[in-house]
């Protein structure tokens, strides 16, 4: 017969057998293992939560140099762990930035064991990261994956199909511009255009909004070099927003925005719209009332497939999970173990967005990934109506993916007179055309 202290005792052992089970060997079990680390901190039970995630970190399951499931348990036990420091320690959770280096996403050499302690040191600061390494990753992104590149080809197609053929002035309006990768196959698509009519090429208008005012300039300089090298004329005018507040923009956008007679308008919002939703979507909806009442030719919107924007964090833990599951299973597939372009993308752009989307509360938390049906919404209440995009745009989105990212893991459908990019039946991002 045993004492009531030692069956108090037994069912802590149970316990902290169930937080430290033995050696998971599945994705699925370890996928397990990182839900019930995110329930444990959103109940506050944070002892426990702490004992999972050193279970975790002491694991090969946590590992930056590992397989596709590996990978991506560092990542989100890195963010867990900071969620939970700023949750059980919140006198302490500003303490000094986390480290990063830029030399520490090389990969290993060939044939050796990756240190599990330099693993656990091996912690981005995505706050103080310096604009050339995100740049860098940016454009990596663009070239490894195709979703940006599927995003602004298929957005440039329903701009040139919503312009007239012989239209003498085109005035883009482009939110968060950053580095203008989308624009020069779209100048050269105008030039081609007028080239094969005997109409003369358009007067071409950018108006690029952004964040870092140099970083708008440079990519003005760029842009403007380049339409002088097609022929084509070309004027490029930086916005600057201070921050993501909808509602401020909303208020100056028609007097900071200059619009010119007989000028066809587009508005294009790739991957950008998510940034301006809070908590509630009011103020969004302001800007775009706004957007409408400049009356564009076409606006273009391309988004995230996922919902990161649950009030519960819980929800929007899992919804990141399955998102960033089916993003590190499709780079696994398509690039060598040993790609540092892969690394640095997995571990500073979508490192950076599961820190954020797991780690930051309330208005600091900047990605805010909604589903398709949630904008469909948005912008049909704020008068916008779907257009189709063309069968053109779709076998051009097939031949990207056919020569450049010939997996057949891309799987490309059409929902709701819009497109729809993803990994394995998992949709990642969608694009769509407005009017």
């Amino acid at each position: 017969m045993s004492s009531p202290n030692s069956h108090d005792h037994d069912q802590e052992q149970d316990q902290e057998e169930d937080i430290n089970p033995p050696t998971p060997t599945t994705a699925f079990h370890t996928r397990q293992l990182l839900v019930s680390c995110a329930d444990l901190i959103s109940q506050s039970d944070f002892s426990a939560a702490q004992r999972l995630l050193s279970h975790l970190l002491s694991t090969y399951n946590s590992s930056p140099y590992g397989d596709s499931t590996e990978r991506l348990v560092h990542q989100f036990v890195r963010a867990l762990s900071l969620r939970l420091n700023r949750h059980a320690n919140p006198a302490r959770s500003t303490t000094a930035p986390l480290v990063f280096n830029m030399n520490s996403i090389a990969p290993p050499p060939p044939c050796t064991t990756t240190n599990t302690n330099n693993n656990k040191r091996m912690v981005i600061s995505y706050e103080s990261m310096d604009q050339d390494t995100l740049q860098s990753c940016y454009l990596s992104l663009n070239h490894i994956t195709p979703f940006i590149r599927f995003s602004h080809l298929t957005a440039n197609q329903a701009i040139l199909e919503a312009i007239q053929v012989g239209q003498q002035a085109i005035h883009i309006i482009d939110f968060d511009i950053m580095h203008g990768v989308q624009w020069p196959p779209l100048m050269q698509a105008l030039a081609d255009r007028s080239n094969n009519t005997l109409h003369p090429p358009p007067m071409l208008r950018i108006t690029g909004t952004g964040h870092d005012l140099s970083i708008l300039h440079r990519t003005g300089d760029r842009l403007l070099k380049f339409a002088h090298s097609l022929g084509l004329r070309f004027q490029f005018h930086p916005l600057l927003l201070l921050n993501n507040d909808p509602a401020s923009l909303a208020l100056y956008l028609s007097s900071a925005i200059t619009l010119l007679p007989d000028e066809a308008l587009a508005v294009n919002c790739v991957l950008c719209l998510q940034r301006f939703l809070m908590d509630d979507s009011r103020e969004l909806l302001l800007l775009l009332h706004k957007i409408k009442a400049l009356n564009p030719n076409v606006v273009t919107v391309a988004e995230r497939e996922a919902n990161h924007n649950h009030l519960l964090f819980l929800q929007r833990f899992l919804e990141a999970l399955d998102h960033y599951t089916a993003l590190f299973d499709s780079l696994e597939a398509t690039l060598p173990p040993n790609s540092k372009e892969r690394l640095a993308v997995e571990q500073i752009w979508f490192g950076r967005e599961i820190m954020d989307i797991v780690a930051a509360e309330g208005e600091g938390r900047r990605e805010r990934h909604q589903r398709f049906e949630t904008w469909e919404m948005m912008l049909k209440s704020s008068g916008f109506s779907n257009v189709p995009l063309s069968p053109f745009a779709l076998s051009q989105a097939k031949f990207l993916l056919r020569l450049h990212y010939p997996s057949k893991g891309y799987q490309l459908q059409i929902v709701n007179n819009s497109f729809f990019l993803g990994w394995q039946n998992h949709s990642l991002f969608s694009v769509s055309s407005w009017h």
